[in-house]
């Protein structure tokens, strides 16, 4: 998965601090990091990991790196 602005090599405790959005993507694909108290993984294994789809994997990725181009237009 890439992810814009090297975000994927971050940990997810620091991806959603930064960018809480990103906790509601990840929520609405039953991906529970926002409660997840430790953190450390990185984002670009929390999507992969979690027994998506390619096609559901695919579609985080797009809500992700839209979300991030919106941001950075603002």
């Amino acid at each position: 998965m890439e992810f814009k602005n090297g975000l994927g090599d971050a940990a997810i405790q620091n991806v959603i601090a930064s960018h809480p959005e990103i906790g509601d993507i990840l929520n609405r694909y039953e991906i529970g990091c926002v409660s997840c108290k430790v953190g450390i993984c990185l984002l670009k294994d929390v999507v992969s990991i979690h027994g998506l789809t390619k096609e559901q994997e695919a579609s985080v990725e797009k809500e992700i790196n839209d979300y991030l181009d919106r941001k950075a237009e603002n």
